[in-house]
């Protein structure tokens, strides 16, 4: 029924009638790498409830994008009736899309009635048709089937049936549903709908063409001022549920109805112009919300984001960059993007030689745009001062990208002092013309933000799924958009593309393990600790424990093995870029190679490559041939010539 590629999400999809296992991993993945606003799931929830949450999440994700991404209306609608027949195959027993695969056993699991998800494709369907509101009540339906099935669904995943806290779930989430209508009034307005009640409208002398021509006065003020107020009272309606469930679904439902009363605080603070501009919440209003991307992407709030460039985890930590002067014409910005990246050294840079002047420059916005924001995370101040800095990052380049003004601060609903530059006015042109002509995702650079945002509050990992995440999001996001630049025609190259990055991360978290510790950090997950009987005390020795080098060993067998299947990426770009990817390639895995053969002796000196050894890949990348020869033969080879690397036991 879908056409191949006619949704983006469609790409990690196993094949109709997969196995449970398949399904699982992939609305996992779905829920981790697709960008939202916030996590799907929150640190709070039990872990025993992360994987049904993953799967209604997947359901919502699909039938959004169903109803969004696709431009034609009645192609949309036929769609969203095969999604429909899709559930109604699943409740009888017999689903064979991946989705309704891992569905299915939460829906058993927690004896879901069908109607919360029927009742989020009505919505859906009625996006394609009703672009006018004409009254209060008619909003107030629309909201009953888009935004309270979430609430129940979190309900019912949660244990809670009863018609009381689905009651009291229907105002909070009617409530958030109309603060994402009221901020996103200009967006609305884009794609030619208006949920703003027209009799509301007309008391204060609105008419609809004076919304549709963004007229804002006074007028304007005193309608936002009275659909405000009348949200506050929903929230306030709703508040009591907060209390009448456990205590750490309480902390998130909590912390939903402050997050909506900060949006409509914004809208108050930046002086109600929703006709023209977009408040947001910064990070630090909104963490900790249970199910945070599942209702996000059902009240309205559908951000296009991306990411690309070297980790701080990728190399070590130069000065922060300085940008001296505003860059007033593009060529300008890309010739700043090429200071940055020559300040860095990075290995990277040393990779954009071997690329054609378009492409260089390409990678030297990316890598200058993803080395400044990681300056922000990595710089001598406060936790809220980083949380600023990024939130002001996301900011500028929403702004950058769609050409509309940004409120990047949640807290002030305000710009920081003008002082507090980041590098973003002189580095985002080119990074904008990068993504234009490399047709580069948004929510890839979005991605590499929230990944410096995890480095702000998360000191531990407790498991490797978690890990990847953040993986994902620092390193897999940089061989995504690299490989956007490379140029592919096969679309098995972005997945090998994010492989590699993750490759390249675990090498660098493997060399770097006791360093990260004495700024507080453990990378490597909790349970792969236990396995091996290391404390992540262990790190802070001058020297690594037998158990320590056998946690190490067993983390580069994972990342050997990611290297062996990414390095097929090379057959599958342009040929013009094989020798820069070839290069990073056999650079990172040397590196990792030396640790291997050091028996991980990473306590001490910071281990490296020569010079020398660069200048050897280098040359081998410009001149030689970029053979297929796979990148464990080609360890296995070099160990024989070292005379072996020890003993290569592992547990479990």
């Amino acid at each position: 029924m879908l056409l191949p590629g006619e949704i983006d999400i469609t790409r990690h999809a196993p094949n109709p009638g997969c196995s449970l296992e398949e399904a699982e991993k992939y609305t996992r993945w779905l829920a981790t790498h697709h960008y939202e606003n916030f996590n799907v799931v929150s640190w709070l929830l039990p872990k025993a409830l992360h994987q049904h949450f993953y799967n209604v999440y997947a359901y919502c994700r699909w039938a959004d994008d169903l109803g969004d991404e696709i431009p034609e209306a009645a192609r949309a609608l036929e769609l969203l009736a095969w999604w429909e027949h899709e559930l109604d195959v699943c409740y009888e027993g017999r689903p064979s899309h991946p989705v309704f695969v891992a569905l299915r056993e939460t829906i058993v699991a927690k004896d879901i009635p069908k109607q919360p998800f029927a009742d989020l494709l009505k919505a859906f369907r009625q996006d394609q048709t009703v672009k006018r509101y004409p009254n209060w009540d008619s909003v107030l339906g629309y909201c009953v089937n888009s935004a309270n099935p979430v609430g129940r669904l979190v309900l019912y995943l949660c244990g809670y049936r009863d018609e009381q806290r689905q009651r009291l779930s229907d105002a909070t989430c009617t409530a958030l549903q109309l603060a994402n209508f009221w901020q996103d009034v200009g967006r609305d307005l884009d794609i030619g709908r208006i949920y703003i009640p027209l009799d509301a409208a007309a008391a204060q002398g609105i008419t609809e063409n004076d919304l549709v021509e963004r007229r804002f006065d006074e007028r304007y003020i005193r309608l936002m001022k009275d659909l405000i107020a009348r949200t506050r009272t929903l929230f306030l309606e709703g508040q009591p549920l907060a209390k009448m469930v456990v205590g750490r679904l309480s902390v998130d439902l909590e912390m939903f109805t402050r997050g909506g009363l900060a949006v409509l605080d914004a809208i108050e603070t930046m002086g109600y112009d929703t006709l023209h501009r977009r408040p947001s919440v910064s990070k630090f209003k909104q963490a900790a919300l249970l199910g945070r991307a599942l209702l996000a992407q059902l009240v309205g709030t559908h951000p296009r984001r991306t990411e690309a460039a070297p980790s701080h985890r990728q190399e070590g930590r130069p000065p922060r960059q300085t940008v001296p002067r505003l860059s007033t014409t593009l060529a300008e910005s890309y010739e700043t993007c090429h200071r940055i990246a020559r300040a860095s050294r990075s290995n990277f840079y040393y990779a954009f030689f071997l690329l054609p002047k378009p492409k260089r420059d390409a990678l030297a916005a990316l890598y200058a745009f993803m080395r400044l924001v990681d300056d922000v995370s990595d710089e001598e101040q406060g936790l809220l001062a980083k949380q600023r800095g990024l939130a002001k990052w996301r900011a500028a380049f929403d702004e950058a990208v769609t050409g509309h003004s940004q409120v990047f601060d949640g807290t002030a609903a305000m710009p920081l002092p003008s002082e507090a530059s980041y590098g973003e006015a002189e580095v985002l042109p080119a990074l904008v013309d990068t993504m234009e002509r490399y047709k580069m995702p948004a929510r890839y650079l979005h991605d590499l933000i929230s990944g410096a945002e995890m480095d702000l509050t998360v000191q531990a990992y407790p498991t490797f799924d978690r890990l990847r995440e953040y993986c994902y999001r620092v390193a897999g996001t940089v061989g995504l958009t690299c490989t956007h630049v490379f140029g592919f025609r096969d679309a098995r190259a972005l997945d090998l593309a994010e492989r590699l990055g993750l490759a390249f991360q675990l090498t660098n978290i493997i060399r770097d393990v006791h360093e990260d510790y004495k700024l507080g950090r453990v990378y490597l997950p909790e349970e792969d600790l236990q396995r091996y009987g290391v404390s992540p005390e262990d790190f802070a020795h001058s020297e690594a424990t037998l158990g320590v080098r056998e946690l190490l060993r067993f983390e580069s067998e994972r990342a050997w093995q990611l290297y062996e299947e990414g390095s097929a990426l090379l057959a599958l770009i342009d040929p013009d870029s094989r020798g820069a990817l070839w290069l990073l390639v056999h650079t990172y895995s040397a590196l990792l190679g030396r640790i291997e053969s050091l028996d991980f002796a990473v306590f001490g000196e910071r281990i490296r490559l020569s010079k020398a050894e660069k200048m050897m890949f280098i040359a081998q990348a410009r001149f030689g041939r970029h053979t297929e020869e796979t990148i464990l033969e080609k360890r296995d080879r070099d160990r024989r010539r070292a005379g072996g690397t020890g003993s290569r036991r592992r547990t479990g």
